[in-house]
């Protein structure tokens, strides 16, 4: 297990085809994710980063597993904050499964460090742009805290 680790899981009213979009599609995700988008080939050992609207690298990895609508696991490494950055790479590993008429979204994010700043960075990330999400699925509004990206980051 790691050394540090956040869990967060969610119940959304969508098809698994839906979410997985809404997570990887560039267009889709800039809608709930600060305006900014992934650039990757989505497949196992393809080079994967989070661009921001100016284009700048916020974060970098590769996928280390990649189920389409079922799981993706990625590696990540935050490249904005020299802190960060200097912690290495964390995993995040992104669960869909179907329940009745909804998916249950298990996010976790985790590092073999203890005491990661990163990891304590994401656990207060995480909840505004999942719910975000959840909220453009289905309401078909992201959260507005969520539409641009931070003035001055």
């Amino acid at each position: 297990m790691a050394d540090s680790r956040f869990v967060y899981v969610t119940y959304i009213r969508t098809t698994p085809q839906k979410l997985w979009n809404a997570l990887i599609d560039p267009t889709f995700t800039r809608q709930y994710w600060c305006g900014t988008h992934q650039e990757s080939e989505w497949k196992s050992g393809a080079e994967w980063k989070i661009m921001i609207p100016d284009g700048r690298v916020a974060d970098s990895g590769k996928v280390l597993e990649i189920e389409p609508e079922r799981r993706l696991v990625l590696s990540w490494r935050n490249e904005k904050k020299p802190d960060l950055r200097a912690e290495g790479y964390s995993r995040a590993t992104f669960e869909l499964e179907q329940q009745g008429d909804s998916v249950k979204l298990t996010v976790i994010h985790e590092m073999d460090k203890a005491g990661s700043k990163f990891i304590d960075a994401v656990s207060n990330g995480w909840p505004l742009i999942l719910s975000s999400l959840k909220s453009l699925l289905e309401t078909g509004e992201s959260l507005v805290e969520t539409r641009e990206w931070p003035k001055g980051m």
